[in-house]
């Protein structure tokens, strides 16, 4: 159980998260950092369901290729539920555009080691309920397993808790992905099989470069073009005027 001054830390420090992002490019800080908070990631964004991405292979059911709607899945099949009272990302931001109360969903056999004060266990009705919320205040899912959560929430061993993150694009933590030294930023990847795509009615208007968190997309010619560092999250399909 995390003592409460832990999260007041991590609060005050938010703000400089690209810069200790940058100190992970130091191969010894870097080495260090990833064994301590990123040792063993698997981190996938999930689409959101109500934009366009091109699905272009079969999504088999793992804990690494996820549809958005296979969380409901992982909840049905999961004994252990807890929502946390807050995101701590968009409270130590404290954001103006998406609901502070809607936090990450944990699950799996650590989450019952959450101290209770950052939030509650729950049935599974009420995880599908908290998910719902989060796609309907148009949050996008991040799925996996993180360390640095297990580490933060002192859970044990990281292998058995699984981490929901209901994403905003202006608070979450991983907008520092491009600052990242490149062996803990590739553990935050896109679902397996999507592929985001441009389309010839692009008229290179820029939109999609602002909303792109991973700085993968680039105007060349009047006609935008994404890099593999795409992550696949959906947000420039959603801000193309297009």
């Amino acid at each position: 159980m995390p003592p409460l001054w832990v999260i007041d830390i991590i609060k005050k420090n938010f703000r400089y998260r690209f810069f200790y992002a940058k100190l992970t490019r130091i191969p010894l800080i870097g080495g260090i950092v990833d064994r301590l908070l990123f040792h063993k990631d698997d981190m996938v964004y999930l689409p959101k369901d109500s934009v366009l991405v091109e699905i272009n292979q079969e999504i088999p059911y793992t804990n690494t290729v996820l549809p958005s709607q296979i969380v409901d899945r992982f909840i049905d099949e999961a004994d252990t539920h807890f929502i946390m009272n807050f995101c701590i990302c968009r409270d130590s931001n404290q954001c103006k555009d998406y609901p502070i109360d809607l936090g990450c969903l944990f699950m799996g056999e650590a989450a019952a080691k959450i101290d209770p004060r950052l939030g509650r266990l729950v049935k599974r009705e009420e995880a599908h309920q908290h998910i719902e919320r989060a796609r309907e205040a148009g949050l996008v899912h991040l799925i996996g397993r993180n360390k640095l959560d297990a580490v933060w929430l002192d859970t044990g061993p990281d292998e058995k808790l699984m981490t929901v993150c209901n994403c905003c694009p202006c608070c979450c933590l991983w907008k520092m992905l491009p600052n990242l030294g490149e062996h803990i930023s590739e553990k935050i990847t896109a679902m397996e099989g999507v592929e985001v795509t441009v389309s010839d009615n692009c008229v290179g208007c820029g939109a999609c470069v602002d909303a792109c968190f991973v700085n993968a997309i680039n105007i060349e010619d009047n006609h935008a073009t994404i890099s593999d560092e795409c992550r696949g999250c959906g947000r420039c399909v959603e801000a193309c005027p297009e």
